[in-house]
């Protein structure tokens, strides 16, 4: 288990309950996602490009 680092993260509650419902029959789990999104993040320039430029996601006083 030496390869896994334990991190915490705050997400949008919104975001995490629709989540929750769409992958209630699903094997994805936020740590699956959380992974691919990164790998693709890395390795994806598009995927980057994407990440980088939305920002619908803005909570007043966050870095969301």
């Amino acid at each position: 288990m030496k390869d896994i680092k334990l991190t915490s993260v705050k997400v949008l509650e919104s975001l995490y309950k629709r989540f929750k419902i769409n992958t209630v029959n699903s094997n994805m789990t936020l740590q699956k996602i959380t992974n691919r999104a990164i790998s693709l993040y890395l390795n994806d320039n598009e995927f980057k490009d994407t990440l980088d430029n939305t920002d619908e996601l803005f909570i007043s006083g966050s870095n969301f």
